[in-house]
């Protein structure tokens, strides 16, 4: 009751891919801010109700969503670290424009470990966030501690709340499928769009941002140049 066609079958290896993968670009490269990872998690949790060990399920890819946003945190972090403090902005960019770049840059000034764990809940700021803190020289061990307890709290809830809504669903025989269905579909579309977002952001001229002039570096992790 309440299966949903191929993903009886299918369900949790496609889950377990997709989740993986748009957990890990979402926290690590820039075409993560496009993707709909927040209705993505949730999805994903609907999805493994569906399944006869939805549950054991769930819980492993929660604790695989942490180590997967852990680890893309990281990577943004280097690739930030490696930029150094000029970045590369979009003129008239919807996302990565200087005027987001400096506010992720100011928000890590005056919060730090805070803004870090905040920036997991907005999906621009979570993609932006780990660029910006390499690039300011944030103190890389209170960064990998704060971006580690975000990923704890941040992707186990979102799962939990899918599944366990879907749980519900599954009272409801002919609504689970209906509800998987529009979920799935959404996804999808919401990916492609994300995905062409990209490329015409991507396509407008570059803009260099200097974190040395538009924003002050943060905390006690300022940087001297030589």
């Amino acid at each position: 009751m309440g299966s949903f066609g191929p993903l009886e079958t299918a369900g949790p290896v496609l889950v377990w891919t997709v989740v993986l993968t748009f957990v890990f670009l979402e926290c690590a490269l820039i075409i993560g801010l496009f993707l709909p990872g927040d209705s993505m998690l949730i999805t994903a949790g609907v999805v493994l109700a569906s399944q006869l060990d939805g549950e054991a399920h769930v819980w492993a890819l929660s604790i695989g969503t942490m180590i997967a946003a852990v680890a893309g945190n990281q990577v943004g972090y280097v690739v930030g670290q490696r930029t150094g403090h000029h970045l590369v902005a979009r003129k008239n960019g919807k996302y990565i424009n200087t005027r987001n770049l400096t506010r992720v840059a100011e928000l890590l000034h005056r919060h730090g470990f805070l803004a870090v764990l905040v920036a997991r809940w907005i999906p621009w700021v979570r993609t932006l966030c780990p660029l910006v803190a390499g690039a300011a020289g944030m103190d890389h061990r209170k960064y990998t501690i704060a971006s580690t307890v975000g990923a704890i709290i941040w992707a186990p809830v979102l799962l939990l709340i899918g599944y366990y809504a879907g749980s519900f669903l599954e009272s409801v025989s002919w609504l689970m499928p209906a509800v998987i269905g529009t979920l799935v579909v959404g996804l999808v579309l919401g990916t492609i769009v994300g995905v062409r977002q990209y490329r015409l952001e991507m396509a407008r001229p570059a803009e260099d941002f200097d974190l040395d002039s538009d924003a002050e570096p943060v905390g006690d992790t300022q940087r001297h140049n030589a």
